[in-house]
């Protein structure tokens, strides 16, 4: 039977505030364990939290950049569950009356846009960490609670992602928009960014959802991606062979490349939710949000656009550039400085992203945009060839040293004397009378080969398309 795979995503943003949801406390990466910490975010008996307004306009304007509704009504209530890293036995978390409600995300998909839904986007307090010894003698475990009470939101996608690829896709286009809003790093490695999967199969063409498996401890995109093509096929042997799929969370084993199961899932009514009554019922004048949407920052999909139309880039050129922030905010001060928009585009895709680690720290580059400039002028104006150039580029990104100085110390002006030139062409005829012979009955690969011996013998300098026209023009003699 053919079989087709039903996904949601569940993702947990954390929220780049100075201070905590509900509380003072920093929330620094990396500090001495249970050194940010204070009697609100660990439960103490008699204290009470006080929304931080920042995680609050952060989440709407995550929210605006998803297309969902701003709910000017919302609340806060207890999720219960005990866990040895929530020290309250319970998680306050948004139930029934989110911060933000139905959106999507728009993804690539061969070529064509495909609409994802937003279930709902809502606000909730982390919970601290468990720490495990590497001690096989002495086998402790510790709680280090400074990331208790760190603000997220949770992105609840629609079950409509149809392929591992489509999650992976629909994943780096939520980090970029989260990125260019600056309402996280999105780091993963320090869990900024954490997301779980929901997967069912059904009988291809039915509507009827199957019975859903949670997958839990995904560390990256890739493996996201990995999990789901484990999971659908394991679903499918399952089913294939008579046997029944359990509504369970599994775990992810990066090491054996599959999932195991944890435990049965939870519904909704195991938490036991009700209204947190410490904490008053979020109303958001419809002004506040007017206010917060004009301070937006272009996002990917319309500068995306901006950049076809205005640029007359080609629409992979503009995916990519736009992809990063930083990336594309580089290319336009490149334009600026007077470069040919697909020129600049070309070098930045190929030789800049090639030759830099982080393309977010990409203003740390040695190569600054005025100076890539001038590297695309001198090319332009036939100071040097494109050949010259990538070794100048080279030059540029480990000494930061500007492209006309470069050129100037190491002799690399493109030579573009016809009478110097010739007697290079001259040289390179009699020295290989076969390829002449070869091009003059008509094999027009010859001439190629004649050029590049000639841009050999002249170190690359020699003007190529002088070099061509002095070719042609004696061997049709």
């Amino acid at each position: 039977m053919h079989y087709e795979p039903v996904i949601g995503l569940e993702v947990h943003v954390q929220l780049n505030t100075a201070t905590k949801i509900f509380c003072s406390c920093a929330t620094v990466f990396g500090e001495e364990p249970n050194s940010q910490t204070c009697p609100v975010c660990l439960g103490l008996p008699g204290v009470l939290p006080v929304l931080n307004r920042e995680a609050l306009i952060k989440a709407i304007r995550a929210g605006l950049a998803l297309n969902c509704s701003i709910s000017q009504y919302s609340k806060f209530d207890r999720k219960n569950y005990f866990y040895p890293d929530l020290p309250k036995a319970y998680q306050i978390s948004q139930y029934d009356k989110p911060i933000c409600g139905k959106g999507y995300i728009e993804i690539d998909t061969d070529g064509a846009p495909r609409r994802i839904g937003v279930n709902r986007v809502h606000l909730e307090e982390d919970a601290g960490k468990n720490m495990h010894s590497d001690d096989s003698a002495n086998r402790v475990s510790f709680v280090d609670f400074n990331r208790c009470g760190v603000p997220l939101i949770e992105i609840v996608s629609e079950p409509d992602i149809a392929t591992p690829e489509e999650a992976y896709q629909y994943l780096l286009k939520l980090k970029s928009i989260m990125k260019y809003l600056d309402v996280s790093d999105c780091n993963m490695e320090e869990g900024s960014l954490r997301c779980d999967v929901n997967v069912s199969i059904r009988p291809k063409g039915t509507t009827t959802l199957g019975e859903k498996v949670e997958v839990k401890n995904l560390n990256s995109f890739k493996a996201v991606k990995l999990s789901l093509e484990h999971e659908i096929a394991r679903q499918k042997e399952l089913l294939d062979d008579g046997e029944r799929i359990h509504q369970e969370t599994r775990l992810w084993d990066a090491d054996r490349n599959e999932t195991f199961s944890m435990r049965s899932k939870e519904e909704a009514h195991d938490y036991r939710y009700f209204p947190d009554p410490d904490l008053a019922p979020v109303i958001v004048d419809g002004s506040f949000i007017v206010e917060i949407k004009d301070a937006m920052p272009e996002l990917p999909d319309v500068k995306i656009r901006r950049f076809i139309e205005e640029y007359a880039l080609p629409r992979y050129d503009a995916g990519v550039l736009c992809a990063v922030r930083q990336i594309a905010e580089y290319f336009e001060s490149v334009v600026r400085e007077g470069a040919h928009a697909k020129k600049a585009s070309n070098w930045i895709m190929g030789e800049l992203l090639a030759g830099i680690e982080d393309p977010e720290r990409i203003g740390e580059c040695r190569i600054t945009p005025t100076r890539l400039a001038k590297l695309i002028s001198l090319i332009d104006n036939a100071t040097i060839s494109g050949k010259i150039a990538k070794m100048v580029f080279a030059d540029m990104l480990e000494s930061g040293e500007d492209p006309e100085r470069i050129v100037e110390s190491r002799g690399l002006k493109q030579v573009t004397d016809v009478s110097a030139i010739e007697s290079v062409v001259d040289s390179v005829i009699e020295k290989n009378p076969a390829s002449v012979a070869d091009y003059r009955s008509g094999k027009e690969k010859a001439l190629g080969f004649l050029v590049g011996q000639v841009m050999k013998l002249s170190q690359g300098k020699a003007n190529p398309q002088i070099v061509n026209e002095l070719l042609v023009k004696k061997l049709t003699r």
